[in-house]
């Protein structure tokens, strides 16, 4: 006869803030054994679990409990032959309270940390945050379809963008598929998917500037030397250069440039692809070598970085921390010299790397040449960098539909 599972509150022993402990009674052979869920309540809250309307925090709480009763059963379905011996070694390895998922999130930050990756390792430490904020008894079991749900909604109302929110679930779903591969939850679970919980995507907010704007931007004249003209030469320089990121400039050495074109291989794909490496090659207009030849190092030793803004022998933390530091003042300058030019658009970095993109297509490129140009690896992510048309384009065909020839 297979063992049964419940949770009860167990009323044997009262502890000095009047409560008792919640755990799960596994009954086989009329032998029953208990064991803890790490939740402690008092009569008249557990009773009130049976209520049809409960608050937030306790229809949460009964999920948990009702996970922890679903994992009990797992283990035992899981065992070909039952004994308490081996039940009690499972679900000691398997207790979720802050248990298998809290350590799968930091196995993994830890991972990424190790590689290097820190801007990803802070993502999923921040999606971690605001997991244990939401619900500090996080478990794979309690991650169902009405959890997701109910965990966006809070996430919206508490101020966090679609686009954070996509972030967070993604990171979660991550986390979720390397448990079912470690086989920490069983993959029948699996709340993500058609018919299931899907992540919400972001509308896409047009980022790229008109090419008027530009050439304002080239035209500006900074004061020779100042951060203000190095930070506008690096923006520009992102923008001739296929719309490469401040960490790719960043990494550039000059073995990667022959005098006419750089051969560099994106930080964010080189891992991701590695199977797969593809290298971009961009060609250097005569405005992109005179920002090398301004602010490049002196020494152009091949292993030497171009810029200087990263040094030999830093840390993945020190290097992220040199890149983050070198994005902000950039983007501080730019938005200045935007302003005093009448650049209505919020302008940073990121809007270099949509605007390169944008105006090849708007030059009539295909889709497929700025893929490789941008390095993308799947044609749908570039397609949502492509920007809309300018507003004067839009005029300008739309006056054409009363333009009648009588």
């Amino acid at each position: 006869m297979k063992p049964s599972t419940t949770v009860i509150l167990d009323t044997r022993r009262q502890k000095q803030d009047g409560t008792f402990p919640v755990k799960v009674r596994v009954t086989h052979n009329r032998q029953q054994k208990y064991y803890p869920t790490g939740v402690n309540m008092k009569v008249d809250a557990w009773e009130k679990l049976n209520d049809k309307k409960l608050t937030k925090a306790e229809r949460n709480l009964k999920e948990y409990l009702s996970s922890c009763q679903g994992k009990a059963t797992t283990i035992i379905e899981e065992l070909k032959t039952f004994s308490f011996e081996l039940f009690e070694a499972r679900y000691a390895r398997k207790r979720t309270i802050n248990g298998a998922m809290f350590d799968q999130y930091t196995d993994y930050i830890e991972q990424l940390t190790r590689e290097g990756r820190i801007s990803t390792a802070k993502s999923y430490q921040n999606s971690l945050n605001s997991l244990l904020q939401y619900n500090k008894r996080i478990s794979f079991e309690l991650v169902s379809v009405s959890f997701l749900n109910e965990y966006e909604k809070w996430m919206t109302t508490n101020g966090n963008s679609l686009t954070t929110v996509g972030i967070y679930m993604r990171n979660l779903r991550s986390i979720y598929n390397l448990a079912i591969a470690d086989g920490a939850i069983a993959a029948e679970l699996y709340p993500f998917g058609k018919r299931k919980y899907q992540i919400p995507s972001s509308r896409n907010i047009k980022k790229a500037l008109a090419i008027a704007d530009v050439k304002k931007l080239l035209h500006y004249r900074a004061p020779e030397g100042a951060t203000m003209q190095k930070s506008k030469d690096l923006w520009l320089f992102s923008y001739l250069c296929n719309g490469i990121n401040i960490k790719d400039i960043a990494r550039l050495k000059f073995k990667n440039w022959d005098g006419e074109f750089l051969h560099i291989i994106r930080a964010k794909t080189e891992r991701s692809t590695k199977t797969n490496t593809k290298a971009i090659s961009i060609h250097l207009l005569p405005q992109a070598i005179e920002v090398i030849n301004r602010w490049g190092n002196k020494d152009n030793d091949g292993n030497n970085y171009i810029f200087g803004i990263l040094q030999q022998g830093m840390t993945p933390e020190q290097e992220y921390n040199a890149i983050q530091q070198c994005t902000k003042t950039i983007n501080k300058y730019i938005r200045i010299i935007a302003g005093e030019l009448g650049i209505e658009k919020d302008i940073t970095t990121y809007t270099a790397r949509h605007t390169f993109s944008t105006v090849l297509k708007r030059s009539g490129a295909s889709v497929e040449f700025i893929q490789e140009a941008l390095g993308h690896t799947d044609k749908s992510t570039t397609e949502a960098y492509l920007d809309s048309f300018e507003e004067d384009t839009k005029k300008h065909f739309s006056s054409k539909l009363l333009d009648f020839k009588d």
